[in-house]
């Protein structure tokens, strides 16, 4: 994933969307299914040969693990052990192989196969009921079901092998990932010292199939580098600030949790995200202000950046001055009442309003780092992504539906708007290239959630296309231009066809 340049990431996103991740696990085990295939022909001629594939494909998952940002001494380990049990399970196998495969084998100049003494004896007395095998002089014995004795210790193994592999490896992920939910189980949240506003009804514009205010946990969107969610117990973490400052702090999650604790509804939103999609989502989050700690450490005037870096290496570069301007930039522990989920970034992870989460919501964060941009480029800048990513002002139909047939009469569409850190003060709809209608917008608690807005139309027969844009609260509309999400978000408006009875 490191590795893939910048297109091809964003073929990957294009084709499968959030299932890229899926994608990529699917090709990993195809490429390991084939290449598995080949070193089993190769061992076929030559044992060394099946071994020197072992070795290949060893090397580079050895050469992978170790040269993560975030690698100790152990990450190669795994990595040998399995190149290890595959050279002697490819030893095994080769030695239960069936005759007429050691024969095969002879023919193709290897004399050291197995029972090749044998197999070179010619002839064997077969079962009663048998074929005559005076064709197939290798195969001298076959058992109650017509296959050779090795045949049947070959597939044996074989599949012995596999299901060990296949209880082995998610098995011991599975343990793992129990032991870190029962530790998160156990988190007390503390009370904030700063709760947020209680929600009125009027948040809500009340329409059927508007996304809800407060996006369920289980349907907040996740996008990030990790193939398998990193794991990782309290007790274990701890926040390393460091860098261009004057006092530099390591806190525990103890430590953290003890601080003063400010709750807000903040919505995020993914540079990926396409005008209309669904990779935007509002929670409840409950967390440490960043400036709070930023103050205590000090920065130098020439720190210009933050980088946070999560336990996995993945790294994030934020403006210091967004962290510092007052806005409720978090140290989120609690999302929506819970501990956060771990594959939100359990045990910690940042939370700022205003900005593309690639550049300021690292998840499962382990430290921050005062750097300069001049110094450092980020994970997703090194790709061609920009440094700097505000939020665009966007907007999205929810509700109808594209392409779905409606009855004439009143047509109530709806949906949400955004512009984080700004606010949205006016919604427009529009049907075919008629004039810009007004929209009923629903209340806010603040200026860094999306909001929910309807207008009624009167719907006539035939096709129509509905279009919507927004105006943030400095007075800027959402420009119709249309831009693809690289390098810092799409751009354009939301429009959808619909067929009026």
């Amino acid at each position: 994933m490191d590795a893939a340049p910048t297109p091809v990431k964003e073929f990957a996103v294009a084709v499968f969307y959030t299932y890229d991740k899926l994608a990529l696990q699917a090709g990993i085990v195809l490429v390991l299914a084939v290449f598995a295939a080949f070193i089993g022909v190769l061992a076929m001629r030559r044992l060394w040969y099946g071994l020197a594939g072992v070795a290949v494909f060893g090397t580079i998952g050895v050469l992978a693990s170790a040269t993560r940002p975030s690698a100790t001494w152990a990450y190669p380990l795994p990595t040998v052990a399995g190149a290890l049990a595959a050279v002697g399970l490819l030893a095994l196998l080769r030695r239960t192989l069936p005759r007429r495969a050691a024969v095969s084998a002879q023919d193709l100049g290897d004399d050291t196969g197995p029972d090749a003494d044998v197999a070179a004896q010619g002839t064997h007395t077969p079962v009663q009921g048998a074929s005559s095998p005076s064709s197939d002089a290798g195969i001298s014995v076959l058992d109650g079901a017509g296959r050779p004795p090795g045949r049947r210790r070959f597939l044996a193994l074989a599949v012995g092998a596999i299901g060990a592999a296949a209880v082995a490896v998610p098995g011991g992920r599975r343990l793992w990932a129990q032991r870190v939910a029962a530790a998160r189980a156990a988190v007390v949240l503390p009370p904030p010292s700063s709760p947020a506003a209680p929600l009125l009804a009027k948040v809500s514009v009340g329409v059927p199939g508007v996304e809800p205010f407060v996006t369920r946990t289980a349907d907040f969107y996740r996008i990030d580098t990790a193939l398998t969610v990193p794991q990782m117990e309290p007790k274990d973490w701890r926040l390393r600030v460091h860098g261009r400052v004057k006092r530099p702090l390591t806190l525990t999650y103890e430590q953290l949790l003890a601080r003063p604790m400010v709750e807000r509804y903040i919505t995020l939103a993914c540079v990926s995200n396409e005008v209309g999609g669904e990779l935007v989502g509002n929670a409840r989050w409950l967390g440490v202000p960043i400036k709070d700690l930023l103050d205590e450490v000090e920065p130098d005037d020439s720190a210009d950046q933050v980088v946070s870096r999560s336990v996995d290496g993945y790294t994030a570069g934020t403006p210091t001055a967004a962290l510092r301007d007052g806005r409720d930039a978090l140290l989120a522990v609690g999302m929506n009442g819970e501990p956060l989920p771990v594959e939100h970034g359990f045990p910690v992870r940042m939370v700022v309003p205003g900005l593309y989460g690639y550049v300021s919501a690292t998840k499962w964060l382990t430290e921050l780092e005062l750097s300069r941009f001049s110094d450092f480029s980020a994970y997703w800048v090194r790709r061609d992504y920009a440094a700097l990513a505000p939020v665009k002002t966007q907007s999205r139909i929810d509700t109808p539906a594209a392409g779905k047939r409606l009855e004439q009469g009143l047509v109530m569409v709806a949906g949400v708007a955004w512009a984080q850190h700004r606010g949205v003060s006016a919604v427009e709809v529009r049907v075919d290239d008629g004039p810009w209608q007004q929209a009923q917008l629903a209340a806010v608690p603040s200026v860094d959630t999306w909001r929910q807005w309807r207008w009624p139309w009167q719907a006539t027969p035939g096709e129509h296309r509905l279009q919507v844009r927004a105006t943030d609260n400095t007075g800027q509309v959402q420009t119709g231009q249309v831009h693809e999400p690289l390098p810092d978000g799409a751009t354009g408006r939301h429009t959808i066809k619909v067929t009026v009875a």
